[in-house]
């Protein structure tokens, strides 16, 4: 028996190393796209994106290898889509906080998921709250990073008549973005891999010849990461008003994380007796990873449900994340082509994701207006604030009232209620 078969368990996983490397090599091709987009919604929120590229690679990198050697999953990790942009377009440039006490924040609620982790508090927190409510937060977040997609395309522009309208689609960033779409829909329908990360590309191609961008190369030493490195601010994130942002990011990274390790793991064979196996050592690996990332230079980092798709071509143990990681970290040599990603050509990957992420949808309870209705406030409100904050506090308030006022007020856990009042306590004390 090797030393991998020994450490990884691949005989009682019934895979083997060619498998594991490329089930690794697959799930990094349907996430690569991540390392484009990040540093293009970070830099947004005025990062210096060379670093917020190498903050990327170095936080996934890291994140994947604690979910591969400690707790052996076939899963990787990156920072994760939704959160950046909730990030960038809600706590910096809504808010007005600084990108060091956003990232202070992001810290905090790492630590905080890594001690409910600790001392299994996850289950208490999960099991409190609702199905509609758990179902429409990603939900909101999609529509939310669709409204993004849409204006970094220049198909949605804003109006002083009616807020939002129509964009010029005559330009070429519009059309690019179109086609750029189409392309990673078509793809990822025939099953082709890497789909959103050919898409990008295909589109960055065509800038030169349509958008005026200009090639500067593809191979490159690593920039500095200094500009990012140990540049959150904890104090400033400590402040009264950063509070409902670290509730945001602590709960969507909770639930992010929880739903991804259960569909994966499920898909893995993980899943014994309706229990995930080592599911603690799972999410202290994501909590780890979120505290790294915001160390480096990063927004929250987490498990990616593209990990199915090596899960699917036979990764079952951590080797697959060991590959992962080595993937994402020779990714660093390649920054002068991530610098040239226009953000016309990430927008059809968000807007896909987007898409996908409404899916959730489909969970609520459409017959029982108690339930339905506060999570088409948290979806619907979102986007329409530019705030995924103020979603989830209207649609946590609204959900705790309704029941309260047609009697079914034992329905409502604990959690919720401390939940809904700290949510109204901002809005009201804090604005």
């Amino acid at each position: 028996m090797t030393f991998l078969d020994k450490y990884f368990k691949l005989s009682d996983h019934g895979t083997n190393v060619r498998t594991e490397l490329l089930a690794g090599l697959t799930t990094f091709l349907t996430m690569a796209y991540i390392i484009f987009v990040n540093p293009s919604i970070l830099g947004d929120a005025g990062m210096p994106k060379d670093s917020v590229f190498v903050a990327t690679c170095v936080a996934a990198a890291i994140g994947t290898l604690i979910m591969g050697l400690y707790a052996n999953y076939p899963i990787g990790l990156a920072p994760g889509m939704g959160l950046n942009a909730y990030f960038s377009y809600a706590v910096v440039l809504g808010m007005g906080y600084s990108w060091q006490a956003a990232l202070g924040a992001v810290f905090i609620s790492g630590c905080l998921f890594m001690l409910v982790s600790l001392f299994k508090v996850r289950e208490l927190i999960i099991n409190s709250i609702p199905n509609s409510l758990r179902t429409a937060i990603p939900a909101g977040v999609g529509l939310f990073l669709g409204l993004i997609a849409l204006k970094n395309a220049g198909i949605v522009v804003a109006n002083p008549n009616t807020l939002v309208t129509l964009g010029d689609l005559h330009k070429a960033p519009a059309v690019m973005a179109v086609i750029g779409f189409i392309v990673i829909v078509a793809l990822d329908r025939l099953k082709v891999r890497g789909a959103m990360l050919i898409g990008i590309l295909a589109v960055t191609v065509m800038s030169f010849f349509f958008g005026g961008n200009h090639f500067s190369g593809v191979f490159d030493t690593p920039p500095a990461i200094s500009p990012t490195l140990f540049q959150l601010d904890i104090k400033g994130a400590l402040g009264m008003g950063l509070i409902n942002v670290v509730l945001v990011f602590f709960l969507v990274e909770l639930f992010d994380a929880t739903g991804t390790l259960m569909g994966v793991a499920q898909r893995a064979g993980l899943v014994k007796n309706g229990k995930i196996e080592r599911l603690n050592k799972a999410l202290l690996a994501d909590s780890g990873a979120i505290i790294a990332g915001s160390m480096l230079g990063t927004s929250s980092t987490t498990a990616y449900i593209e990990s199915a798709a090596g899960v699917q071509a036979g990764g079952r143990t951590g080797l697959t994340a060991v590959t992962i990681a080595v993937l994402f970290l020779l990714c660093l040599f390649i920054a002068p082509l991530a610098g040239v990603v226009p953000a016309y050509a990430t927008a059809p990957a968000l807007f896909f994701v987007a898409c996908l992420m409404l899916r959730e949808l489909r969970d609520i309870d459409w017959e029982d207006t108690t339930e339905c209705i506060p999570a088409v406030i948290t979806t619907i409100v979102m986007p329409f604030t530019y705030s995924v904050a103020n979603g989830m506090a209207l649609g946590f308030i609204t959900y705790a009232a309704l029941k309260l006022l047609t009697g079914r007020a034992k329905e409502v856990s604990f959690m919720i209620w401390i939940i809904a009042a700290l949510f109204m306590f901002k809005l009201i004390y804090l604005g």
